[in-house]
């Protein structure tokens, strides 16, 4: 016997009407075959609460899924819609805004970074000579630059705020010497898009990303109607997940919107700013960053210097594997675990507590990956991306 659909059997049309319409916005996608079964092993053993994944190819979702709880304790389930803190995935969009900006002749990456924050004019190195730093340093944590921390960067209420902050800290090592992971350089970034751009880096991303892209619930800040994931740590002695507090220096609409890892997002969101870079700067007719900006996001821009999260022996020493593009990480050579399935050129980005989202040029897809877990060893080398993006190639790979 056919089931009706359950909105016919309403009373009130103009409501049946509205649920109807609502159903599609909470409802999984297209799915393909083991991805669930992979996120659910991982909940099983208290790696996640639950996870959203999403698959797309330049033009096409191929997979959308929920699996788990936003919530244990609410058994609030998880749904496409649900908003994660994305951490250091904010760092790509960041790069992205540069770029933009780079395509309308108002910047240049190579330009030095005191041409739009003169403060920058008289930074030092440790040996004493001058800094010189410039943007693409900035970019691809090769600067040095000191980071702004204590109580005075908290008290900060704009990126402004921030750059004497950056001065005063001693820089950390010779620019160029080096990659080290600096969140100072990629904030630094997102002022200068403030200066260029004559608007908050928030208002930026919204008119000329956010809003022409369909990010419809990407955002710096938390409105009172949006409702965040739980984040968990794992108990390392009870092996079980406990919930933890946001991190309280993002999301509150008297902090700076910042560029290295200030932004809320959606599975669903974030691929569509994935396609937009799979389709080479463009979506739905509509161009975003030209040819040759989307070479300098997707090219290393670091040398041979050892980069990323993978260079210390736990992990494998895989630094000579990995290199940065502007804002971006990219795979130069696939390795055991998370980066087996990948393609030599698959760039992109993961988040603090364990997002991830990494675009494979040469076999057409993107992955998405949102949990929250707060306490990873390494969010970048977890078992859940690698089940997640395995799950993934494997079905591919019997389409």
């Amino acid at each position: 016997m056919k089931t009706k659909h359950p909105c016919r059997h309403l009373a009130n049309l103009a409501l049946a009407a509205v649920l109807c319409a609502a159903l599609p916005a909470f409802a999984d996608g297209p799915k393909l075959p083991g991805i669930g079964a992979a996120m659910q092993e991982m909940i099983a053993k208290n790696e996640i609460a639950g996870a959203v994944t999403v698959v797309v190819t330049k033009d096409k979702l191929i997979h959308l899924e929920s699996t788990g709880f936003a919530d244990v304790a609410a058994k609030r389930p998880m749904t496409p819609d649900t908003l994660f803190w994305i951490a250091s995935m904010t760092k790509p969009i960041t790069g992205t805004a540069i770029l933009m900006l780079q395509d309308e002749g108002k910047l240049n990456v190579s330009d030095p970074v005191a041409k739009y924050l003169p403060g920058f004019a008289d930074l030092k190195t440790p040996s004493g000579k001058p800094a010189n730093l410039t943007i693409t340093q900035m970019l691809t944590h090769t600067s040095g630059l000191g980071e702004a921390s204590g109580p005075d960067a908290q008290k900060a209420k704009t990126l402004a705020d921030l750059v004497p902050l950056w001065l005063a800290a001693p820089m950390q090592y010779e620019p160029g010497e080096k990659w080290k992971y600096t969140q100072s350089g990629i904030n630094a970034a997102a002022r200068i898009v403030e200066v260029v751009s004559g608007m908050t880096f928030d208002a930026f991303l919204q008119k000329r990303l956010f809003d022409p892209v369909g990010m419809k619930h990407t955002t710096f800040y938390l409105a009172p109607e949006l409702q965040l994931v739980t984040a968990y740590a794992k108990n390392k002695e009870t092996g079980l997940l406990e919930p933890v507090p946001p991190r309280p220096e993002f999301g509150p609409r008297d902090r700076p919107p910042q560029g290295n890892g200030g932004l809320y997002s959606t599975a669903p969101d974030y691929a569509r700013f994935c396609q937009m870079l799979l389709n080479g700067g463009a979506l739905e007719g509509r161009r975003y960053l030209s040819a040759g900006a989307m070479r300098f996001f997707t090219t290393p821009q670091t040398g041979d210097l050892p980069t990323g999260f993978f260079q210390n022996e736990t992990f494998g020493n895989h630094g000579a594997n990995y290199s940065w593009g502007i804002g971006t990480c990219i795979l130069r050579a696939p390795h055991d675990g998370v980066a087996a399935m990948l393609a030599p050129g698959t760039y992109g980005h993961g988040g603090a507590w364990g997002t991830q989202a990494w675009i494979d040029p040469v076999k057409g897809v993107a992955y998405v990956l949102m949990v929250q877990r707060s306490n990873f060893p390494n969010s970048d080398a977890s078992d859940v991306r690698r089940n997640f993006q395995q799950a993934a190639a494997n079905a591919l790979a019997k389409q």
